[in-house]
């Protein structure tokens, strides 16, 4: 047990670490290259935050486990918005630009709905089956793709923070982003590993397990990145590595995941599924309530309240 203890500290001390140094290369080459700290958060921060879900969902996947890889992004994006975007801006009011209001935050609740549509077309329409077939599989890489080409064509450009006064060298910015990564995935496995181990020797049953430490221990890159980037004042990093990650889910992860092996939804509710929903609605209201077009506090805190609800179902159906 002591063993497991210090595993843990050290896993989390990885991740507290890496998330620093991914923040502080990522924002250097956004400086560096034009672009904005939201299109680096959504494209390199948000790809590499969202490793560990790749893996196991491709795992998953290969070997026939579609409760694994579906259930894997499913409780990762509703874990990403809802804690881990509420947790940010309750330590950072996030400003949120028209871009992510007219463009990124839609784009999220379409990507969503083509999910749930394509995953249960027998229920909805009466024919094929509820699940993601490999052609299904192949739409949605094809417009992880498109996305990223546009993303990458955003232009806008975010201001430095004030206590940016050195410019990072790119080779360093290149270095501390690997290695920010490295730190962030090997951490949050180590983290997971020993999280599983000490549950397991309390006596916590499996299920359980599945749905609370490894359920967020494969978000903690993105729990990290963002509690870094809310410290260091980057909100728009924050906010562009959680839709980034959504949206690397769903499309890339998912796709990949359904191209290996069709992916059955029989085993996902309609509360799982409308929980997903409803948290990438949640993120388009916080442009027009409160604060407009900024994800402040009250709506950190309301996030939070939907996701202790959500869990609190999951737990009781246990």
């Amino acid at each position: 047990m002591f063993l497991q203890v210090v595993l843990l500290l050290a896993g989390l001390a990885l991740v507290v670490f890496g998330a620093d140094y991914l923040v502080e290369g990522a924002s250097a080459i956004a400086r560096r290259f034009g672009l904005s700290e939201f299109v680096i958060g959504l494209t390199i921060v948000g790809m590499g935050t969202s490793a560990p879900e790749m893996v196991v969902s491709f795992i998953g996947a290969a070997q026939g486990n579609a409760d694994i890889a579906l259930g894997n992004v499913v409780g990762s994006n509703i874990f990403n918005t809802l804690l881990i975007l509420g947790v940010t801006a309750l330590l950072l009011p996030m400003p949120i630009t028209a871009g992510n209001r007219k463009k990124d935050i839609p784009m999220n609740i379409v990507i969503t709905i083509l999910l749930i549509v394509l995953g249960l077309e027998m229920t909805l329409f009466g024919f094929g089956a509820d699940g993601l077939s490999r052609v299904d599989g192949a739409i949605l890489l094809t417009l992880f793709i498109v996305y990223m080409v546009q993303a990458f064509r955003q232009k806008e450009q975010a201001e430095p923070s004030p206590e940016e006064t050195k410019p990072v060298k790119p080779w360093l910015a290149v270095v501390m982003i690997l290695g920010g990564l490295a730190g962030l995935v090997y951490g949050g496995n180590l983290f997971v590993d020993s999280a599983t181990s000490i549950a397991k020797a309390l006596g916590v049953s499996d299920k359980f397990i599945a749905i609370t430490i490894l359920a967020g221990g494969t978000s903690m890159p993105e729990l990290a990145t963002c509690v870094a980037a809310a410290v260091k004042k980057k909100g728009q990093l924050a906010l562009g590595n959680i839709i980034g990650s959504n949206v690397f889910n769903l499309l890339l992860i998912l796709g990949g995941s359904a191209l290996i092996h069709p992916l059955s939804f029989v085993d996902i509710s309609y509360v799982d599924l409308g929980v997903l929903l409803a948290s990438s609605l949640a993120l388009l209201t916080s442009c027009f309530v409160g604060r407009k077009n900024v994800l402040d506090r009250l709506d950190g805190a309301f996030f939070l309240l939907l996701w202790a609800a959500y869990m609190t179902y999951l737990i009781i159906r246990l």
